[in-house]
């Protein structure tokens, strides 16, 4: 199972610095609108849209390393409380929830851009930019998303069916706050500093 997650983190690694770029390259066009508006009485056309169309695709991008990072917020003040089983049902029936609410956002997104791809429509703005373009570019980001998400959810059941129910808890649950505690403490031991 092992090689399985270190394969989901170098692909959700590299498509979180992809979201992480755009999302830079949004703040930095935003920045220079900005400076651009307040100095020179000047604007770049459309940069709030691609301010817009960064975010949403950044979003796409980065929900699967949060997936594997077991990084996604989730309020658990009685989570702590229930048996590991209940916990662990919780577990799969949460990821089975968000799955097959991007899935069901992907399947109409799929919509969406067919209707472009078939009209031609582009963006309101100064730029024109075709809206298939950032559509796909979000919808592949889903893709990615859900296919990590569905190799997590194989991943837990084939755990659980080897009996090694820690292990599948472990790929399928948040950190709790004792975990998040007990890795910053080892990060400022090895004196890597925490996450932050």
């Amino acid at each position: 199972m092992e090689p399985l997650l270190s394969a989901l983190r170098g692909i959700t690694r590299v498509s979180a610095w992809f979201a992480g770029a755009l999302i830079l390259l949004a703040a930095i066009l935003i920045g220079v609108d900005v400076i651009l508006r307040a100095v020179f009485s000047e604007s770049i056309g459309g940069a709030d849209l691609l301010a817009g169309y960064a975010l949403a695709i950044g979003t796409t991008w980065g929900l699967g390393i949060a997936l594997v990072d077991r990084a996604h917020i989730r309020i658990d003040s009685l989570y702590g409380l229930f048996p590991r089983v209940l916990r662990l049902i919780l577990d799969f029936v949460g990821l089975g929830l968000f799955l097959g609410f991007f899935a069901f956002a992907g399947w109409h997104g799929l919509g969406v851009l067919e209707q472009s791809l078939k009209s031609g429509s582009r963006s309101q703005s100064a730029l024109q930019i075709p809206t298939a373009i950032p559509q796909f570019m979000w919808l592949a980001g889903l893709g990615v998303s859900l296919l990590v998400g569905i190799a997590l959810l194989v991943a837990g059941a084939v755990l659980i069916a080897r009996g090694r129910v820690g292990a599948a808890t472990h790929i399928l649950s948040t950190r709790s706050g004792q975990e998040e505690v007990a890795e910053e403490i080892a990060a400022m031991q090895s004196g890597t500093g925490g996450r932050g």
